[in-house]
């Protein structure tokens, strides 16, 4: 028993880690979605970028920590890009069309990170040196812990940001009603740019954090952003709070079915979870309580 015991804390903690990056992911949907109504399908390409990004200048130059920061800048820019290149233009499109751009934009970054990093896998160091924590027989490595920590640190910081700064409660108020934020003289473009370059921002740190424990590779992105999505949709993609619960259900409900039934089943309880949220409760486990909010 206490054998048995010891295994499903290891797949319990091994899905909070993983949960904590699908959690990241899954608040640049909710981000995205509330601002202007379109599911970001290039989510999970920011992910890839932020953390090739990162290898590549820690590789040139930089410091490790110079080439994080940098790496989170230049996709939350790339993220800036997108929206005024691709959806901006296309504003008076319908959602439906909007988010078809979506697709369209994460097939070509996808191909732009081949062509230039190829299909090798990039390690990148972790962030500190040291034995893995053993709890109860389970075990957490040290980027683990990085993961947990940087996941928590940042919903701190976005529930100060969006209830504390003029930014995030112009933010939150073209969530809630864009057409009254107008009137408030809120501008909805600016925040539409706004939310694409912070989600962007929040997914790179996402691809960091994890790259130490799976490496970067150009297409690692793909998965990662739907599960990031499945995240999102239990919590109705308007909660920051669901998109949290959603990502750590996902995570561990996934490590615990690779662990107990098959690995082979590992990408697939994801979908299982959305397909069932489907039947049971579409509009989502949070959906309606909230919007950006922490």
């Amino acid at each position: 028993m206490a054998l048995l015991g010891s295994q499903i804390l290891q797949y319990v903690l091994s899905g909070i880690v993983v949960g904590g990056i699908y959690a990241l992911i899954a608040i640049g949907f909710v981000v995205i979605f509330n601002v202007t109504g379109i599911i970001n399908f290039a989510q999970g390409e920011f992910v890839m970028f932020g953390s090739l990004l990162a290898v590549s200048l820690h590789t040139a130059t930089l410091s490790l920590s110079a080439a994080l920061l940098v790496a989170v800048l230049l996709t939350a820019l790339l993220g800036a890009i997108l929206e005024r290149v691709a959806i901006h233009p296309a504003k008076g499109a319908s959602i439906a069309t909007q988010i078809i751009i979506t697709i369209g934009a994460s097939i070509a970054l996808r191909g732009i990170a081949l062509m230039i990093w190829g299909t090798t896998p990039y390690p990148l160091p972790p962030f500190t040196e040291g034995p893995p924590l053993i709890l109860s027989g389970a075990v957490i490595v040290q980027q683990g812990l990085w993961v947990i920590g940087v996941t928590a640190f940042l919903l701190v910081g976005l529930h100060g940001f969006f209830h504390w700064t003029i930014l995030g409660k112009a933010l939150r108020a073209c969530a809630y009603n864009s057409v009254g934020a107008l009137l408030n003289g809120i501008s909805v473009n600016r925040m539409s740019l706004f939310s694409f370059s912070l989600s962007a921002g929040l997914s790179a740190v996402a691809g960091i954090v994890i790259s130490p424990i799976t490496y970067a590779t150009y297409d690692m992105g793909s998965m990662l952003g739907l599960k990031g999505f499945v995240a999102a949709m239990v919590g109705g993609l308007t909660s920051i709070r669901g998109a949290v619960v959603g990502g750590l259900l996902v995570g561990i409900l996934e490590s615990l079915g690779a662990g107990v039934v098959s690995s082979g089943y590992k990408d697939a309880v994801a979908f299982l979870v959305l397909l069932a949220l489907f039947f049971l409760k579409p509009e989502g486990i949070f959906a309606g309580r909230e919007k950006v909010k922490v």
